[in-house]
């Protein structure tokens, strides 16, 4: 990257019944020397853009943003928007980003959708801090990352303020606006599905506490859900925050091992970032990995169990996916997921608990708050010849 982001300060003005945001952006970065500059950004309408507090030419098209102005060192970049957010549309995944609940907003940005709401440097490798600065009628809960530091009543609306001082990749910044009340500290809900989501939910504290002893401390000042009163086709994690949807709650526990999916990622994916998508199941592989360990710890299927289990499924797809280095389509394939957690527990049973478990929480002290790549944990955990064969052939491995 030419340049890079530090902070964004993001302040924002939703009214849900228009669906229209009003935005102002400031960015603080840095380069060496540059006459112009890219930023990805929807296609809401700029009204003003400021270069170290002085007008500067742009174009905007096509979701990019090329800003035309001379810069050196430190420097910031104010853009001040609005209109109705459009998500980003993908032929892989959908649509990405700022959407419209039947009663609020929901913001589901991975991996490409942050440009709908907020003009961003966005790659997974950039990460910066946070404030988050939320105009919403009173009636509405907003729920943003972060530690909420101020709250301001004016008239009919209310401004929510969130700070997230560790730094946060673009995809894992969110904005959650409904009508919300707090089913347990911290878990947001309809009142429709306070009580459900009190049971399915009531032992996610016990989840933090299992998984800070497994891959160290939880690494950051808080951790919030949202379930929205849609249903959704899959939770998605935020940083400090993971969002989930109507019919992922039945107050049986039914999607219980999503809840130890989401919270994992808070160390894999939002803490140890990754450089690059194409190292996505470093992410994925071990989230759904700690599903496994969330079961056996808690009185369900062994580790073993749903290995031999997650392999059956695996042996029965194709296989032609290399998932160390998959393509953009098969970012998010199932094989990533499964056979990533089946690479884990390979390695687990070839290094014994011990010295796994410690190689886990390394990785995540190592590598807190950065971004890594699949090369930097095979130089940690060595045992290459096992892990070239889970990560770079095709075949599923004996």
């Amino acid at each position: 990257m030419s340049f890079s982001v530090h902070h964004y300060a993001l302040e924002l003005d939703y009214k849900p019944h228009s669906a229209r945001l009003s935005g102002r952006a400031v960015l603080q970065a840095s380069c060496t020397s540059l006459s112009s500059f890219e930023l990805s950004f929807g296609p809401l309408r700029i009204s003003k853009l400021l270069v170290n507090g002085k007008p500067a030419r742009y174009t905007h098209s096509a979701g990019k943003l090329r800003v035309r102005a001379a810069v050196r060192g430190t420097f910031s970049v104010e853009v001040r928007y609005s209109g109705v957010p459009v998500p980003v549309s993908t032929p892989e995944w959908g649509d990405l980003g700022w959407d419209h609940l039947a009663d609020g907003a929901i913001v589901a940005s991975q991996p490409v959708g942050a440009p709908s709401w907020f003009p961003c440097l966005d790659v997974p490798s950039s990460k910066a801090s946070y404030l988050l600065d939320v105009t919403a009628p009173s009636s509405y809960m907003v729920v943003c990352n972060g530690v909420l530091v101020d709250g301001k009543v004016s008239g009919s609306t209310t401004r929510w303020t969130y700070s997230m001082a560790a730094p946060m990749a673009t995809y894992l910044a969110t904005v959650q606006i409904g009508q919300y009340v707090e089913a347990l500290p911290g878990v947001w809900a309809p009142t429709r599905l306070r009580r459900l989501v009190a049971h399915d939910f009531g032992r996610q504290d016990q989840m933090i506490s299992l998984f800070s002893s497994l891959f160290g401390p939880y690494p950051f000042a808080k951790y919030s859900v949202v379930v929205t009163d849609d249903e959704l086709d899959v939770p998605v994690e935020a940083q400090g925050l993971s969002t989930f949807g109507a019919n992922h709650v039945d107050g049986r526990r039914g999607s219980e091992r999503l809840v130890a999916h989401e919270l994992a990622h808070q160390w894999f994916g939002n803490s140890v970032g990754i450089a690059a998508w194409e190292h996505i199941w470093l992410n994925e592989g071990f989230a759904c990995y700690s599903e496994w360990l969330w079961s056996e710890a808690s009185g369900g299927r062994s580790a073993d169990a749903c290995a031999a289990g997650a392999r059956d499924l695996v042996t029965r797809l194709p296989q032609d996916l290399v998932i160390g280095r998959p393509p953009r389509a098969d970012w998010f394939d199932d094989r990533v997921y499964k056979r990533g957690a089946l690479t884990l527990h390979a390695l687990r049973r070839a290094m014994g608990d011990d010295s796994f478990f410690a190689l886990l929480r390394e990785w995540c002290a190592r590598n807190r708050h950065g971004v890594v790549t699949t090369e930097d944990f095979l130089a940690l955990a060595g045992h290459r010849d096992l892990l070239t064969r889970w990560l770079f052939e095709p075949a599923l491995p004996v």
